[in-house]
């Protein structure tokens, strides 16, 4: 038994939970090619303790998956009982040239269960590699927007905002953010987060 809980007990007094808010992702929320305790999640938990809020960020990333992946392990993620959801998915889809219709069914269906689930969402972006076309761009990078919208959910547009393309900020595969690019995207995210979990407190 820890002395927390010692203590509460002797006093009358429980230490209050965490706030868990689950994090589903793909490679840039694991923390592809970092050391431990230099993801997006673990970065983003110590960035709120520091702002006193007790929290507790799950890593649900992992690496190559597509929205299809996050939509098939979603009601798996959800045993852990968060109060909020952060959905990082979309990438490894536009990377393969999947089609963005079927992006928009994946997500669409994890936000549904979310819902379902009385969870509020935050929903983060991402953009169409430019390689892939004009048509394929414009319909890929709407699926988001229109996603948020249709929901009611915060949509922060694009998740490798200041970081994709910005060779010091990546690792040499030049694809994921390394330490120093993981702090501009916690720094960008951190506004959103705050206030999903205002609405978490409602």
């Amino acid at each position: 038994m820890s002395l927390t809980v010692v203590l509460g007990a002797a006093t009358g007094v429980s230490a209050a939970e965490p706030l868990k808010i689950l994090m589903l992702g793909d490679s840039l929320t694991a923390g592809y090619g970092l050391v431990k305790g230099q993801s997006v999640p673990a970065q983003l938990e110590m960035a709120l303790k520091a702002d006193g809020i007790n929290v507790k960020i799950l890593n649900a990333g992992v690496s190559g998956d597509t929205s299809a992946g996050g939509r098939a392990r979603l009601a798996w993620a959800l045993a852990e009982k968060p109060k909020g959801l952060i959905i990082e998915l979309g990438a490894n889809d536009g990377l393969r040239g999947l089609e963005p219709k079927q992006t928009f069914k994946n997500l669409n269906a994890i936000i549904e269960k979310a819902l379902s689930a009385h969870l509020e969402i935050l929903l983060t972006g991402m953009l169409a590699p430019p390689n892939l076309g004009s048509e394929y761009s414009t319909d890929f990078n709407r699926v988001y927007p229109i996603l948020a919208r249709y929901h009611g959910i915060d949509l922060y547009p694009f998740y490798l905002e200041g970081v994709a393309s910005v060779p010091g900020l990546n690792l040499e595969d030049g694809l994921h953010p390394n330490e120093r690019g993981v702090a501009i995207i916690v720094k960008n995210l951190m506004p959103h987060v705050k206030k999903l979990i205002k609405q978490i407190k409602k």
